[in-house]
């Protein structure tokens, strides 16, 4: 959506540069987003641009808002209230005319109450906000996400497309996808791999796709409850057994982007 949004505006000329916020190391967000000075620390042994200024004239989109640092945060509500950056190590600061987008997961508001994100932040971004229903509200949409994503991802990977049956395609309209569209995208780009230019079938679909009510009624929540970051740090640890620590492919499995992975694994510590 911030895609079709930048590229239906009169910025469509300028760059559309997406940055994944989870994916920031604390100790690098600001630089990545508003750039250094050669010598402005150690290591910095040249100039950087930022990707604030990269996108001038065009669109930042921030996706996982949410996962910013807090620290972050305030630099990113000075650009918005100035139109203003100054990257580390310089003195004066200089305008860049980017059109901000962000997007979360997460609830904002309650991430406010907690502390978790700035509230003078989040008035700035919620000037006009979108909610997009999940995947699950939409599934007549499955169809033809589905073809769209497999032909996007067979041109990136150079491999034939594979093709649905309409049992396969009702099979995935069927599911529940709390993944949302990554966990859709995932699964095509996971099929395209195993079954370039193939008919894909039921057969071919993961389990908890084909059998949706047996997955949900093998799990029982235990009287005493769960703690949900116990059991997010075993399923990662299961994932990259699996895949013997390969990232990319438990991504995958876990229905997660890459990047986000990779955050989930600093934050629990997982090497």
């Amino acid at each position: 959506l911030a895609n079709h949004i930048h590229e239906n505006s009169p910025r469509r000329n300028g760059r559309f540069i997406a940055v994944n916020c989870a994916s920031l190391q604390e100790s690098l967000a600001e630089s990545l987003l508003f750039g250094h000075h050669k010598g402005a620390f150690s290591g910095a042994d040249q100039n950087h641009q930022g990707f604030v200024e990269s996108a001038t004239e065009g669109t930042l989109f921030l996706d996982e808002i949410g996962e910013l640092p807090l620290g972050v945060q305030a630099s990113l509500l000075r650009f918005l209230e100035s139109g203003e950056i100054c990257p580390l190590g310089e003195t004066t600061p200089f305008k860049a005319n980017v059109r901000i987008i962000a997007a979360t997961n997460r609830d904002l508001g309650e991430a406010v109450s907690h502390g978790q994100f700035r509230r003078d932040l989040f008035f700035r971004l919620n000037v006009i906000p979108l909610e997009l229903p999940s995947l699950r509200q939409r599934k007549s949409d499955i169809p033809l996400l589905t073809k769209a994503f497999t032909r996007e991802l067979a041109n990136v990977h150079s491999l034939t497309a594979p093709s649905y049956t309409s049992d396969a395609i009702k099979q995935l309209s069927s599911y529940h996808w709390p993944g949302n569209l990554r966990e859709l995208r995932n699964l095509c780009e996971r099929l395209l791999i195993l079954a370039p230019g193939k008919t894909i079938t039921p057969n071919n679909l993961p389990a908890e796709i084909r059998h949706p009510e047996s997955a949900a009624s093998d799990f029982q929540l235990p009287p005493q409850g769960i703690h949900l970051e116990q059991l997010e740090t075993q399923f990662i640890r299961q994932a990259l057994e699996q895949t013997r620590g390969n990232k990319t492919r438990a991504a995958r499995l876990l229905g997660l982007s890459r990047d986000t992975l990779l955050y989930r694994l600093k934050k629990y510590a997982i090497s």
